[in-house]
């Protein structure tokens, strides 16, 4: 059965040593690994969070941060090359870690979260994008090949990137990247905005999937919104999927006006029984694996 995981931000952020015990609640509330952020530079001791990840019984999956001064996107050399190695960074961080993946938004150009506005470019400028995204990717995927690691490149919604958006516009990229450690991850948050269908896109990224975040179209808890995740889960039944699968139910029960939705908030409130229900949900869903209609 796939393993199902938690989010760290959903305790924390930054997530440092003195949430280490968490792990052993995760492990509790029935997750099989957490998703840490790619730590910064002086954020945890790696080899003191690996023996607290084993001591728990729990494995780890690692989300990159990227931003506008590492971009793989960037038309700045000096940016590009910051991008590039920051990737080589995750993947030694993940080896420190005994992490396996590092997925996200690896091809950078973040928007909301930077600050900055969509624009339209040149189409020199687009396929100009699309070369130094392959070419750092290429780079970045011999040097996390030689590590064991898998790097997965994540489609965001438009409000997210500018670059990368959709399991089509994943395809082209990973088609021209051509390599073997450079794979694709998928969102059904980012998804639920930019896929015609759910299920379809599933089967179109299927051979090249190697992490999955189930989320609902709200980034609520899993089971209280739109998604159905029947559909979804026979569709990754149907491609073999067996990776893990991870929740990011971000969005609190806090419906007040002027509540900022977009931005992460610090919990307010004990979530253990929404956080086992969540996992219990997700892996019955897992469970199912003959859906027959």
């Amino acid at each position: 059965m796939n393993p199902v995981g938690l989010i760290s931000m959903q305790y924390a952020r930054p997530f440092t040593a003195e949430h280490f015990p968490l792990f052993k609640t995760m492990k509790d509330l029935g997750y099989d690994f957490v998703e840490l952020l790619v730590p910064e530079p002086g954020e945890i001791d790696a080899a003191e969070a690996r023996k607290a990840l084993d001591d728990a019984g729990l494995g780890v999956v690692l989300a990159a941060r990227v931003n506008l001064e590492r971009n793989l996107s960037s038309d700045d050399p000096a940016c590009h090359r910051k991008g590039i190695d920051y990737l080589k960074y995750a993947a030694d961080s993940a080896k420190a870690l005994g992490a396996t993946i590092v997925g996200g938004p690896l091809t950078g150009n973040p928007l909301v979260f930077a600050g900055r506005a969509p624009k339209p470019v040149e189409e020199a400028e687009r396929l100009a994008r699309k070369q130094r995204c392959v070419d750092g990717l290429k780079e970045a995927g011999d040097y996390a090949e030689k590590l064991g690691i898998l790097l997965a490149v994540e489609p965001l919604n438009r409000f997210e990137s500018d670059v990368l958006c959709t399991t089509q516009q994943a395809m082209e990229l990973l088609e021209a990247v051509d390599h073997p450690a450079v794979k694709l991850m998928l969102d059904t948050f980012h998804m639920h905005m930019e896929e015609a269908n759910l299920a379809e896109a599933i089967r179109l990224g299927g051979r090249h999937l190697v992490h999955f975040q189930a989320n609902e179209n709200h980034r609520g808890f899993p089971g209280t919104g739109a998604t159905d995740w029947v559909e979804v889960f026979r569709a990754l039944h149907e491609v073999g999927y067996t990776g893990p699968v991870s929740l990011e139910p971000f969005r609190r029960n806090d419906d007040r006006f002027g509540v900022p939705f977009a931005q992460w908030r610090a919990p307010h409130e004990d979530e253990s029984a929404r956080l086992k229900a969540s996992a219990d949900f997700i892996k019955s869903h897992i469970m199912l694996t003959d859906y027959r209609r």
